[in-house]
């Protein structure tokens, strides 16, 4: 009974066995069933995708930057070719990776590399330091299999031998990428400026963290000119406020490419592009700017003699600058690309400790006490309220007593009309008047012209200048108004500032019967054809609330300045010219101290030099403004240099209509 039961027993073991044994086989192939439902139709879409990614890159082509012209049509800013070599380390120096069975070593190459680039022996060591480090690791993602900048700006003699012995330099690779370019070098370099790459606060704001989550839209939105990191944008100058339009679209285009980021051509590759395969860049558009780039060179010219200083003309009907002229100069070239990174943080570095403060653009970021160039508007003033005929008469003994102080002048004149003061720059008379016009009068004048007042450049940054106030000085002094602070007002010192811009601006709008217009500096956006996308006609941004006669008086005055033998500016005249202007000697206030160099002392302690004008006197055209600073004195420094820039502008204008 026994032996029977035994065989039974084995049978049924072996088929609960045979049962779990079942059931396991069917667990795994329902999840290995599960698995491949889950990669081939759940996820099928996302791998397929990320199969596609591995072998397609999406490269960007660079797109060219609009061309800046003058108003004649000559290219002041373009783009040139620059050509870039990158090196991919793991291929330039294999035995910089670690050991992997997976790759094949071909030979080093880097030393070939470093020959053709001529390198020094400190940056041979520099770049074998730097891809030692970037191939710690051998995966597909590290740094060791991307791409790294070598040297930029190579020269046409580098780049053929790259060219010619490409088979024999694996991991090099020459790109052509556009670079900006100033012909005419330092001339006009801060109205221009110059482009510099974008850096991380500003591609902050257009690509913020999280960004890479939004989607096509909301991206486009965010960042509508598409900058990334190592993107050039416009530093300063019309290259920044212009950016978006002189800036353009970069284009892109798909390439297949192998495990080693190694580009592939040939029908196989162009069969796995997916169409579009290629987006053509949109170029920026082009600016024609009022500026005279002949008048600038011009000026460039008058002014070499002078360390420093700020030039400025505008056309007195239009508002149109012909010229903003600010020194010292730079080279934007040195500060847009060329030569490489390296050169540009040591050029940049050396400009921003000049002392003379060489990145300032002194024709609006610069505020200046005006001098006697502010006279002009203390003697509207007087006229406008009727506290002074323009016949009143006042003595000059070369000084005036007021209280403790003694406030000087520059020669002891006698008995001087406002037109004599004017045009012989007589300080006494101007105290006078000062003391019985009052500060708030001569402000409210002054700011009728838009001095103390932003112009809306909008080029560079702008200083408003400042013209007191009797509050103003309340707040500032509280309670200690002092008369004097209105005597100084009234010459153009004191806390007194405007920059050579508005000062130009202000004079040409005396000239033109009292409209004060905002200053032009880009005439039209153009295609790259030529056809004219926007002009911009000239604006009024004011009218000066003066009686007409009044303004008569005070030009009649300025026309003596220059063509009177007492007038200050009568002995550097041109006589074949017919100029009205006022010269200016504003002290500075700065105080040597014993440990000071004495040359640079010496050049500190010295005065502001001035020249504010119009021409013709009887027809104006033009309005000039010339500060030398440090120059010493208006008569003999910034005069001289206005009425060359007249004549220089009357010279090109006859060259242009065909005369002599």
């Amino acid at each position: 009974m026994n032996r029977l039961l035994v065989p039974r027993s084995d049978v049924s073991e072996f088929r609960k066995r045979y049962r779990w044994l079942s059931l396991v086989a069917v667990i795994a192939f329902l999840a290995v069933t599960g698995r491949l439902f889950q990669l081939q139709v759940v996820k099928g879409g996302d791998y397929e995708r990320m199969a596609h990614e591995n072998i397609i890159r999406r490269v960007n082509v660079p797109t060219t930057r609009g061309v800046i012209r003058d108003g004649a049509g000559r290219i002041l800013a373009s783009s040139r070719p620059a050509y870039n070599v990158y090196l991919v380390p793991g291929r330039a120096m294999p035995s910089a990776r670690p050991p992997k069975t997976s790759r094949v070593d071909g030979p080093d190459t880097l030393a070939r590399i470093c020959d053709v680039l001529r390198l020094n022996p400190e940056e041979r060591a520099r770049l074998t330091t730097r891809i030692k480090e970037a191939c710690l690791t051998d995966d597909d993602k590290s740094p060791c299999w991307h791409r790294v900048l070598v040297r930029e700006d190579l020269s046409r003699d580098i780049v053929a031998e790259l060219k010619q012995h490409q088979t024999e330099l694996a991991g090099a690779d020459v790109v052509q990428t556009p670079i900006r370019f100033y012909p005419y070098r330092t001339t006009g370099a801060h109205l221009l400026g110059y482009i510099a790459e974008i850096d991380a606060e500003t591609l902050a704001r257009y690509r913020p963290a999280g960004s890479e989550a939004l989607s096509t839209e909301e991206h486009q939105k965010l960042n509508p000119l598409g900058y990334e990191a190592g993107d050039t944008i416009g530093a300063t100058g019309v290259e920044r406020a212009w950016e978006s339009h002189l800036r353009g679209q970069r284009g892109w285009e798909k390439r297949v490419v192998d495990a080693h980021g190694r580009h592939r051509t040939g029908a196989a590759a162009e069969r796995l592009l997916d169409k579009p395969s290629r987006q053509d860049p949109i170029p920026g558009r082009d600016l024609r700017l009022t500026i005279d780039i002949d008048l600038m060179q011009s000026i460039e010219k008058a002014m070499r003699v002078h360390l420093a200083g700020a030039v400025v003309v505008v056309e007195v009907k239009t508002g149109r600058l012909l010229a903003l002229y600010s020194k010292p100069v730079f080279d934007p070239n040195d500060l847009s690309g060329a030569g490489g990174r390296e050169r540009i943080r040591e050029t940049v570095g050396k400009l921003y400790t000049d002392p003379l403060r060489p990145m300032l653009d002194k024709t609006m970021s610069g505020a200046f006490q005006p001098g006697s160039t502010f006279k002009p508007f203390s003697a509207l003033a007087a006229l406008e309220n009727h506290i002074l005929k323009p016949e009143d008469s006042m003595r000059c003994d070369g000084y005036l007593s007021f209280g403790r102080r003694v406030f000087h002048c520059s020669h002891v004149h006698g008995p001087v009309s406002m037109k004599d003061a004017i045009a012989q720059s007589c300080n006494t008379y101007f105290f006078k008047l000062g003391e019985s016009v009052g500060m708030d009068r001569i402000a409210r004048v002054a700011t009728e012209f838009g001095l103390g007042q932003k112009t809306g450049i909008g080029v560079n940054p702008e200083s408003p200048g400042r013209i007191p106030t009797r509050s103003w000085y309340a707040l500032r002094y509280k309670g200690q108004f002092r008369i004097g602070f209105t005597l100084n007002t009234s010459i153009g010192q004191g806390a007194t500032t405007v920059t050579p811009l508005q000062l130009a601006l202000a004079y040409a709008a005396m000239a033109n019967g009292g409209t004060v217009y905002m200053p032009e500096l880009v005439r039209s956006v153009e295609t790259a054809d030529g056809e004219v996308v926007q002009e911009f006609p000239p604006r009024a941004r004011q009218k000066a609330r003066v009686a007409t006669e009044n303004l008569a008086r005070v030009n009649d005055a300025l026309h003596a300045v220059v063509n009177d033998p007492r007038g200050t500016a009568y002995p550097v005249r041109d006589p074949g010219l017919d100029i009205a202007g006022k010269t200016g000697t504003a002290q500075t206030g700065y105080v040597a101290s014993p440990d000071d160099d004495p040359k640079q002392a010496y050049y500190y302690t010295r005065d502001h030099a001035w020249f504010a004008a119009f021409a013709p006197a009887k027809a104006p055209e033009i309005a000039v403004v010339v500060l030398v600073e440090h120059g010493g004195s208006g008569p003999t420094q910034a005069a001289p240099v206005a009425i060359q820039i007249v004549r220089e502008h009357a010279r090109i204008a006859a060259s242009r209509k065909g005369g002599p």
